[in-house]
């Protein structure tokens, strides 16, 4: 049964952004985040850095405002930047192997709040330009977001359920990041951890994909197998020796191929039905000077994974069997024959 219509999303191409908000809007973001660039660069200081380092800056504040206005809102994102303390580097190592310290790594991320964990080796291409990391691992932890809350997005001064879920999650992500940081440190190593909303030096997504927690989604975020586009990312860097995890081809990138529900969605029709070349790689790509007009007036949105057919926990397996087919029927190695 389809979910009943929610009142506060605008219909596309019915959105018209506020004059002030448009005002803020100086500088094309596109450029800076490499659209059209045929070469492979490192991301550029954007959106939720520090706003000196792009020309964002009031519209940070515009779209912080817009969410903290939300019931429940500004108290949820306090949790999210509450940072606990880190512990100091024991000055004994474990000296288990790496087999063994990813697993009880991946243990201990998923017995304190994370639901679920990925590793892969550090990329120079996951550090933002004028930022540094030393740590050749990186961690990449899941937390899912609560369907039937995050469906009530976006939010508004009538309801604030859906970014109060946002907010819980980020919060989770400060906590399991800190937590699994603070635990590498016991184990004798160095490890710093990278949660959102706010940006810092590592790319969360690309790690992401790699270390095998989704594929890229038409709505440019991940689409996991098990949450669909329903959660949210945080990061932690070390020098533990691990093991990597494996990329996870689902059927996400050909499934976007041909659906439309995200990009019907989005009442600033800001996202593309075809990928785009951005820093050398060819992949989905959203219109950040559309997206970011609604995104700022309207707690932070969220419309494209609520809408996203893998977010939806009853349509979900299906996909999952039916693109598992399809990918097996394109399959180089596929006879044809039926079983």
């Amino acid at each position: 049964m389809p979910d009943e219509p929610n009142p506060r999303r605008p219909k596309r191409n019915s959105y018209s952004p506020k004059a002030e908000t448009l005002a803020l809007l100086k500088v094309s973001g596109n450029p800076i985040n490499g659209l059209g660039e045929t070469r492979e660069r490192r991301p550029s200081p954007f959106f939720w850095h520090p706003a000196d380092q792009h020309p964002y800056g009031d519209l940070q504040n515009v779209a912080r405002k817009s969410s903290r206005r939300c019931p429940g809102a500004a108290e949820a994102f306090v949790a999210a930047y509450d940072y606990p303390e880190l512990t100091p580097v024991a000055e004994l190592r474990n000296q288990a192997s790496a087999e063994q310290l990813s697993a009880d790594a991946t243990a201990f991320a998923l017995s304190h709040e994370a639901d679920a964990i990925g590793i892969t080796p550090m990329d120079p291409l996951y550090v933002f330009e004028g930022y540094k990391i030393d740590e050749p691992w990186v961690i990449i932890l899941a937390l899912a977001h609560d369907y039937e809350r995050l469906k009530e997005v976006p939010s508004d001064e009538t309801n604030g359920v859906g970014v109060c879920d946002v907010a819980d999650k980020y919060a989770r992500g400060t906590r399991a990041s800190y937590a699994l940081a603070n635990w590498i440190r016991s184990q004798g190593y160095n490890a710093n951890p990278y949660p959102g909303p706010l940006a810092n030096a590592l790319l969360l997504i690309p790690p992401a994909i790699a270390a095998g927690l989704g594929e890229l989604g038409k709505h440019g975020s991940l689409i996991s197998r098990h949450f669909g586009s329903g959660f949210r990312l945080a990061g932690v860097t070390t020098d533990m020796p691990l093991t990597a995890t494996a990329p996870d081809r689902l059927g996400g990138d050909e499934f976007c191929m041909t659906c439309q529900v995200c990009t019907r969605a989005c009442p600033p029709d800001a996202i593309a039905e075809h990928k785009q070349t951005v820093r050398g790689v060819e992949r989905w790509y959203v219109d950040f000077d559309k997206c970011i007009r609604y995104f700022a007036e309207s707690a932070s949105c969220g419309i494209c994974i609520a809408v996203c057919p893998w977010t939806r926990p009853n349509v979900r397996p299906k996909l999952l069997a039916t693109m598992a087919r399809r990918l097996e029927q394109a399959s180089p190695n596929h006879s044809g024959a039926i079983p």
